[in-house]
């Protein structure tokens, strides 16, 4: 049977194409129009089979009120996946760049997009979503409006690639998180990867002390994401993501970070992701 994920985003979007990678072609998706209903979905069992959720990008670095939402859910993230972004401009068929006068998408990609549209003189629309803004062309059969998305909403809309590859930054990568409900999530035995949150005192050293036993174990520490404690000013909480060999060393940490932080909190452990272009 297939699953249902939870996506924010429309049919065609990054999330569809990261989601389908991770979960299978037939994967089924449940469109949500935050990721706050992604999560809220993503957390009940009758309604989904988990969600996927971008997490940080290569060149717009963490989406913080993410990982905010992952602090306060009853989620387990059971994988990751890394997608190549790449922004095409998508038009009807029979369409020519002379024919263009407005160019919609999402205003991240616009901007991922500044180099080549900086070079025409459109008009640039901002909307909610890329696929959404490919779905708009192909429905209204516009002549002269044109959209920025990738390959997978011109596949499902069925419009032409007019010009592939016209993002600034030809190596832009985001990261997804696949996440369930915590009580259906298992930890594989081949796990090489786990993501945690935690807080430390105002004592100094005390970050400190957290580092050198995670460097102690052989685990290699490869993001260390700071952020606000919310309810208390200018104190913060660490988001960390940690690779490994083996589960046991890592077993061994947590239970010594215990002693050391509080407010410890494992979002998942698994196999590190790999990379889709």
């Amino acid at each position: 049977m297939a699953k249902r994920i939870a996506i924010q985003g429309y049919e065609g979007s990054f999330h569809q194409m990261a989601t389908q990678s991770f979960f299978g072609k037939d994967t089924e998706v449940i469109c949500c129009a935050t990721f706050r209903e992604v999560v809220k979905i993503a957390t009940d069992a009758s309604l989904s089979d988990g969600g996927i959720m971008a997490i940080e990008n290569s060149i717009a670095g963490s989406i913080l009120p993410n990982y905010n939402l992952l602090q306060n859910a009853k989620l387990q993230v059971i994988g990751e996946i890394y997608l190549q972004i790449r922004q095409h401009l998508l038009v009807n068929e029979g369409i020519s760049l002379s024919d263009i006068k407005e160019v919609h998408s999402h205003p991240m990609a616009l901007l991922q997009c500044t180099d080549f549209l900086d070079e025409q003189k459109w008009k640039l629309v901002e909307t909610e979503d890329t696929a959404l803004s490919a779905k708009y062309v192909a429905r209204h059969h516009s002549k002269h409006i044109a959209a920025v998305a990738g390959s997978f909403a011109a596949e499902m809309y069925g419009l032409k690639i007019l010009k592939p590859d016209i993002q600034t930054e030809k190596d832009n990568y985001t990261r997804f998180l696949a996440i369930v409900p915590a009580k259906t999530a298992e930890v594989p035995i081949t796990a090489t990867k786990a993501s945690v949150y935690f807080q430390t005192d105002h004592k100094q050293g005390s970050l400190a002390k957290v580092l050198t036993k995670i460097a102690d174990a052989g685990i290699n520490l490869s993001k260390l994401q700071s952020c606000p404690v919310p309810g208390s000013p200018w104190e913060y909480g660490f988001h960390a993501d940690m690779e490994f060999d083996s589960i046991l060393p890592f077993q061994s940490v947590i239970d010594q970070l215990r002693h050391l932080t509080h407010s410890l909190k494992v979002y998942g452990i698994y196999k590190k992701g790999k990379t889709v272009k």
